[in-house]
């Protein structure tokens, strides 16, 4: 699959404007926004046991964070500027085993995939959105600011008022 991507050099640009901390947090919050459709197919996607409910169904979600056990799995040099992932997280602490059992099968079940068909479906609409989401949020960020700088002037104006005379 590929998935295309442009327009996000403008997007960049427009993030150099705020401090790194403001940056990242537009970033996380459209990411979030972007991805949640994929974890919702994830969700639809995801086979639910015949009896005592749909625990996998119901451990799919996105996060900024991963659980312990995942970080411990997770084997990378570096760390990126902003990372989102949508998936089954750890509940209670525990890896909700039945995920990859489901999505790759085993020798008693054959596959019942959900990540890879939702992926398949959302990947470049996901895309699509956080394009549109960055700049959404970049825009909401701007207004934000200007608002803060509106208020601290008018604080700073009635704390030092200037005296007029008149002749």
């Amino acid at each position: 699959m590929n998935v295309t991507i442009t327009g996000f050099r403008e997007l960049e640009e427009a993030l150099e404007e705020f401090s790194k901390a403001s940056a990242r947090n537009i970033l996380k919050r459209a990411a979030m926004e972007a991805i949640q459709p994929l974890a919702d197919e994830m969700a639809n996607l995801a086979p639910e046991r015949a009896t005592g409910g749909g625990k996998l169904k119901d451990a799919i979600t996105v996060s900024d964070k991963l659980g312990k056990r995942q970080k411990r799995l997770q084997r990378r040099q570096t760390k990126d500027f902003v990372e989102v992932y949508a998936g089954v997280e750890d509940v209670g602490g525990k890896h909700v085993a039945s995920s990859v059992q489901q999505e790759f099968g085993n020798e008693n079940h054959g596959p019942q995939p959900y990540a890879r068909p939702a992926f398949d479906k959302e990947g470049q609409p996901t895309v699509d959105r956080l394009l549109i989401t960055i700049k959404d949020e970049i825009d909401k960020a701007t207004a934000r600011a200007q608002r803060r700088a509106a208020r601290a002037a008018t604080r700073a104006a009635r704390a030092n008022p200037t005296i007029q005379t008149i002749p």
